[in-house]
């Protein structure tokens, strides 16, 4: 009986204090859940999109440890690329940031996206997802300073979630639609 308390007692030590205080949080105009660890800040901004052009963002963001954890969701109704390019622009510019280490395939309630880790110049890291849904880029980047854990940006970006159901992918949906 001692042994299962001391278990317990080690598994609670080494569980960060900050990883109580997470919860998730729904944006239904939106159509995503996500974890954060405190109260998210949100704005409207802009995003820069190909070709220069600015489109309305809004960003839900927290600042901890010297990193960031964030959502940034760009309309882009009336864009002319495909939702490939829309991603693969996205993690070109996140690139711009440091090194890219992975830049995979990666899918959310069949709702495929990009996943990106990248090494920035200054030694942070930047684990992100890109994905292009209902006309919108959803990027999900959690930034951990030089020397920092990376848990809490991984945890983060892995609750990302939709909550507006799934389609197919653009491609897959023309094959579908010539047959």
């Amino acid at each position: 009986m001692r042994l299962i308390a001391f278990i317990v007692a080690m598994i609670a030590a080494s569980t960060p204090a900050g990883a109580q205080g997470w919860r998730e949080y729904e944006y239904p105009n939106e159509g995503f859940t996500v974890a954060f660890p405190a109260e998210p800040k949100v704005e409207t901004t802009s995003y820069q999109a190909s070709g220069g052009r600015l489109v309305e963002a809004r960003v839900y963001s927290v600042l901890q440890g010297g990193g960031e954890i964030k959502v940034t969701v760009a309309d882009l109704p009336h864009t002319e690329m495909s939702e490939g390019n829309v991603m693969a622009y996205a993690v070109l510019m996140l690139s711009r940031r440091g090194e890219v280490k992975i830049d995979i395939p990666h899918s959310t309630r069949r709702i495929i996206g990009r996943q990106a880790s990248i090494d920035g110049v200054d030694g942070s890291q930047i684990y992100a997802s890109v994905f292009f849904h209902n006309r919108r880029l959803y990027q999900i980047e959690g930034t951990v300073p030089a020397g920092g854990s990376t848990a809490d940006a991984i945890r983060f970006q892995q609750s990302f979630d939709f909550t507006d159901g799934w389609r197919l992918p653009d491609a897959l949906s023309n094959e579908l639609r010539t047959r």
